[in-house]
């Protein structure tokens, strides 16, 4: 800044300098204003002179060495030189950030598409989305993504947007040994992002699991049936003191053995892609829930049945009742002796209808929630194996739902007990006949 001011005072006192001359020698000469009147013409015309001087170079290719000088326009010459320069070096920078992102991006194992949201045409891929998709460069370019990837449903899901829920374990359009999970990122306005991994592997690798405990459960029903028996045969009336000990036996082999039927439960449920649709009269069942409560309580709970919604569902019976069986038992385990159980059956505001479960238990720690449902996993310990309870029922639960297209949802508080209901959408929920209303 100094040094700008300078060169402008610098500027300043030079014109001043070419005035009084001028006018000293038009003094002399006895004439003046002529003289003044044709500094300043000079003057200017070097100005102009010096501003073209700087235009040209504006427009010209910029050379390497600074400008010389320590005039006005020379300092302005310089100060966009460094501008300029200091534009140049960001533009560097931010190329060379933007082809290390995109090879970062060529480099990923999974698929990554970045689409335009309007017209769902592919505008860049890398070089997994030719090993997973089929992709070519720069053939797909500008193509539509549903044309490119048939037979993969993606155009119906493309058009859910930011709603779209991932594609599990969908075959590639070039090897249909390949399984793939494709999700969409909506990270702008017009643009989308396609991730398509390749789980191939974990898919193997959860065939073996549910193959091994399908497996191990069916040959643990033999060895379980012989110790039933041998402990069916032994008469605790021989031998007294044998009494607690047989007890004991007998109750952890029926809790092997209905481990056992929970886990060729949950590995059926796993095989299964979707069910027979059938009629569900919600009327009965509800009143067979109620039923399995009062036995499993033994009057130690309020127990209460409510259904408002009369409406019966599209489904399996068989594995509905199991689903909700296991809630109930679940709220009456976990009850303490003197508490409430809530059993209610009505119509949600979507048209679809909700069946939920609600005790006045122990309630569980919101730590806890997200993974309540996963298969052998305990909040308490302790408090499980006093229970009973195998640690599958939810998992059951939420696996025939799936079946069904419906969803649980778990609303818990310490202390106030938990909610958990079953929501079915209004394709599931059809109005119950005259006859069975007069029944109900």
């Amino acid at each position: 800044m100094p040094s700008e001011r300078s060169a402008w005072l610098r500027s300043l006192a030079r014109l001043a300098v070419l005035l009084v001359v001028a006018g000293a020698i038009g003094l002399a000469i006895g004439r003046p204003w002529p003289m003044l009147a044709l500094a300043s013409l000079g003057a200017l015309a070097w100005q102009q002179w010096k501003l073209r001087n700087l235009l040209l170079q504006l427009l010209a290719r910029r050379r390497a060495d600074l400008p010389g000088g320590s005039g006005v326009w020379d300092e302005i010459d310089r100060l966009l030189h460094r501008s300029q320069a200091d534009m140049r070096a960001q533009k560097r920078r931010l190329l060379d950030m933007l082809r290390a992102y995109r090879a970062a991006a060529a480099a990923l194992p999974d698929a990554v598409l970045v689409l335009d949201r309007n017209s769902q045409r592919i505008l860049w891929f890398n070089d997994a989305a030719t090993r997973l998709l089929g992709l070519r460069y720069p053939r797909d370019i500008d193509a539509s993504l549903g044309d490119r990837l048939q037979p993969l449903p993606v155009a119906h899901w493309l058009s859910s947007g930011r709603n779209a829920e991932p594609l599990s374990d969908m075959p590639s359009p070039v090897d249909p040994d390949i399984r793939l999970n494709l999700r969409l990122i909506p990270y702008s306005d017009e643009l989308w992002l396609l991730v398509a991994r390749d789980v191939s592997k974990l898919m193997r690798l959860e065939h073996m699991r549910r193959d091994f405990v399908a497996n191990v459960s069916h040959e643990l029903r033999t060895p379980l049936t012989v110790v039933h028996g041998y402990l069916d045969m032994l008469d605790p009336v021989e031998q007294p003191e044998w009494a607690p000990i047989l007890h004991e036996m007998r109750r952890q082999s029926q809790r092997m053995t209905q481990l056992v039927e929970d886990l060729l439960t949950l590995s059926r449920l796993e095989a299964q892609d979707a069910l027979a649709d059938e009629s569900v009269p919600m009327a009965p069942l509800l009143a067979t829930l109620g039923r399995e409560a009062q036995a499993l309580s033994q009057n130690r709970h309020v127990i209460t049945v409510e259904d408002d919604a009369q409406v019966d569902l599209w489904g399996s019976q068989r594995e509905l009742h199991s689903a909700f069986s296991n809630l109930v038992s679940n709220a009456v385990r976990y009850t303490p002796e003197g508490g409430s159980i809530d059993i209610r059956f009505a119509r949600d505001a979507g048209g679809g209808a909700v069946l939920s479960v609600q005790d006045s238990g122990y309630g569980i720690p919101a730590a806890h929630l997200p993974r309540i449902t996963e298969r052998f996993y305990r909040v308490s310990t302790s408090r499980s194996r006093e229970s009973g309870g195998t640690g599958l029922g939810l998992a059951i639960a939420k696996h025939v739902l799936s079946l069904h297209q419906a969803r649980l949802e778990i609303a818990s508080e310490v202390g106030r007990g938990s909610r958990f209901s079953c929501h079915f959408g209004p394709e599931r929920v059809y109005l119950r006949s005259p006859r069975d209303l007069a029944i109900t």
